[in-house]
């Protein structure tokens, strides 16, 4: 089973980029097999189509307003996850991805699995800023939720050995969180691992 670990969103609008933080705090976490992809998809919209298609199961971690109370986190499953994709857009980024789904549909290389981690965002305003901190601490809950569902799919997970300060980078320049949110002084230092 070919699985695809996605995170979606706009790190440049303070919350909005919990999908990409979460997705890149697993990758620097956790091994996985060849079967598995890791990916940071941003807000590349319909681009995604060709990575959805190919996988059998597909996790998705996204900033969904689902009108309740900031940080809070929501999973939903398979038929459930294109309604709340397109609920109460947030940003462009959503329609598209709602769209990469239909897509692949309409291809008839749909996944057979989804799951979306959904964080409710506190702050879409700050242009530039870090996540908030109720935001940025919702990714520990949000990553054990992502390893207890790809365990449940059968995902064969490894702890990386921490090495010193050296982290694998998911994010090769200087937008991944060490250069890019820690340079602002931002609130998510305090409680990032």
């Amino acid at each position: 089973m070919r699985t695809l670990i996605l995170g979606i969103g706009n790190i440049l609008w303070a919350d909005e980029g919990f999908g990409v933080r979460a997705v890149e705090e697993f990758h620097a976490r956790y091994e996985t097999g060849p079967d598995v992809t890791v990916l940071d998809g941003g807000t590349q919209g319909l681009y995604l189509v060709q990575f959805v298609e190919a996988c059998d199961q597909l996790l998705v971690f996204d900033a969904i307003d689902y009108g309740l109370e900031p940080a809070t986190l929501r999973i939903v499953r398979d038929a459930e996850v294109p309604r709340f994709m397109g609920a109460k857009k947030m940003s462009l980024h959503q329609t598209g991805f709602q769209e990469v789904l239909s897509a692949a549909d309409l291809l008839g290389r749909y996944p057979t699995r989804l799951a979306l981690i959904g964080c409710q965002p506190q702050d879409l305003e700050d242009w530039g800023g870090p996540l908030t901190a109720p935001v940025a601490a919702a990714i520990e809950p949000a990553l054990a939720a992502a390893v207890e569902t790809l365990v449940e799919w059968g995902v064969a997970l490894h702890p990386r050995a921490r090495s010193g300060e050296t982290r694998p980078r998911l994010l090769a320049h200087d937008l991944d969180h060490d250069a890019y949110e820690r340079r602002l002084g931002g609130a998510d230092e305090e409680t990032r691992p």
